[in-house]
């Protein structure tokens, strides 16, 4: 019987993006309301508000004054991925991450090489949308935000905006691999300040047991952050500090020598 340890992750994380995509589903579907809204601004059992942290921005950036569900839910959300890891919400949240992974596996089944990733300008992008939404007086990102476009189309119809994620598809495969969620995407970028400090963290504890076979810098959506924690000694921790990790899990999965772990950000043990 084939083992499931190897993929064990992945599956938790489409299990967790399918979930709340139905819970969004019920309700204009079955008339069943668990959660109204979308991924931008929601209200969960009509009781508890959610807000997407760089929606909460440009709404300052307008000049309108929010209300307070609207404060109330980015408090929340802000909270809740302080905790887990703001990138985690790419990872096991945002429907255009199937898109991204399943491009990077074609890329790695097929040994694609074209392209190499661009510069980092989610940061600039954040600035840029925040002075256009300061300019204009709305929120201009929330009018081509892949990720709430393709959470509406895919709940209420439209395939039109599915070109969105087609042309992150066949960037990130042939053009520049991980280019959307590693350096374009400004609403990752702001779920990875918000973790900056998360308690939640993944480990290379078992760094002795590291056989060098490197699938772990294979799958690993952001590599770049797995040499230090890996294979650094004279009392560098072996947790993945860096605000870029996802928390996706990957490298635990693929791992046979199990050198990698979830655990929290203060246990520096290295075995």
């Amino acid at each position: 019987m084939m083992s499931i340890r190897p993929v064990k992750y992945l599956l938790l994380r489409r299990v967790s993006q399918i979930g709340i995509f139905l819970l969004f589903l019920l309700g204009p579907w079955a008339g069943i309301w668990i959660i109204k809204g979308n991924l931008s601004s929601s209200l969960l059992l009509d009781t508890v508000p959610l807000t997407d942290p760089l929606v909460f921005l440009q709404m300052l950036a307008t000049r309108h004054m929010p209300e307070i569900a609207a404060v109330q839910g980015v408090i929340l959300v802000a909270l809740f991925y302080a905790l887990v890891g703001g990138r985690v919400f790419c990872s096991w949240v945002c429907p255009i991450n199937p898109v991204t992974d399943a491009a990077s596996w074609l890329r790695r089944r097929y040994k694609i090489t074209s392209g190499k990733s661009p510069q980092d300008i989610r940061w600039w992008l954040i600035g840029m949308i925040l002075l256009a939404s300061a300019l204009s007086g709305i929120m201009v990102w929330e009018w081509v935000n892949p990720v709430s476009i393709t959470q509406r189309a895919l709940i209420f119809g439209g395939s039109w905006v599915f070109l969105i994620a087609l042309a992150i598809f066949v960037l990130d495969l042939f053009i520049a691999p991980r280019a959307w969620c590693g350096h374009l995407c400004p609403v990752g970028a702001t779920y990875a300040l918000i973790g900056h400090k998360s308690l939640l963290r993944v480990s290379a504890q078992e760094s002795s047991q590291c056989n060098d076979c490197a699938e772990c810098f294979a799958v690993c959506p952001e590599p770049h952050i797995l040499p230090a924690p890996l294979k650094a000694k004279n009392g560098i921790s072996p947790v993945v500090l860096d605000s870029a990790c996802t928390n996706c899990g990957r490298c635990i999965d693929v791992c046979e020598p199990r050198v990698f772990v979830f655990t929290h950000r203060f246990n520096h043990k290295r075995n």
